[in-house]
């Protein structure tokens, strides 16, 4: 059995154009990951979805029961594929998460998703803390431009920026192309 696991975190509607909250290339990060769900699902291991609902519906994006929070059809679970459920940031706080990882005997860890600066930073440095071997597959991720203290930070470097951290310390961080090719180390398989 193997010890790997996609985590597929918050591809979901309103990250899309026409949604809430768009993201710079939602499409193509969702094409990419859509390849690697693929993959895992033909390789066997055990895949992940993680959805974000916020607990109100005063909430920007997200908001319970909406469409916009339904995972997009890009990356469908399937009936077989466990959906956990998040309100924060990092996808193991309050959620069933790690438990089903060790049920699983989950050593390593694929993630994909959204957002780069947010839930795919939160849980990967998360992972890592929790000794899981992190693997990002960086153009399978989005994120958006930002403000700071009247500094605009347009996405492409805010992601650039956030996957260089992660790179640095806490996983490795790859292309898709890379990953699908073999071209990247997989300790748990």
């Amino acid at each position: 059995m193997s010890k790997h696991a996609l985590i597929i975190i918050d591809i979901q509607n309103d990250y899309f154009p026409g949604g809430k909250w768009t993201l710079d290339g939602a499409d193509r990060a969702a094409d990419n990951a859509a390849r690697i769900l693929a993959a895992t699902r033909a390789k066997g291991d055990l895949v992940v979805h993680v959805r974000h609902e916020f607990e109100s519906a005063d909430a920007p994006f997200f908001t319970p029961g909406s469409e916009g929070a339904q995972i997009h059809p890009k990356v469908a679970a399937l009936a077989s594929e466990p959906v956990v459920l998040k309100h924060k940031v990092n996808s193991f706080l309050n959620t069933e998460l790690k438990a089903l990882l060790d049920e699983h005997k989950v050593e390593a860890v694929t993630v994909i998703g959204s957002m780069s600066h947010m839930c795919i930073d939160g849980f990967t440095r998360a992972a890592a803390d929790f000794g899981y071997t992190v693997t990002v597959i960086h153009d399978a991720c989005a994120s958006r431009d930002l403000e700071f203290n009247g500094v605009a930070v347009p996405a492409a470097q805010v992601h650039a920026a956030y996957m260089a951290s992660l790179a640095f310390a806490y996983a490795q961080v790859i292309t898709t192309e890379d990953y699908l090719s073999g071209n990247h180390r997989d300790a748990a398989n």
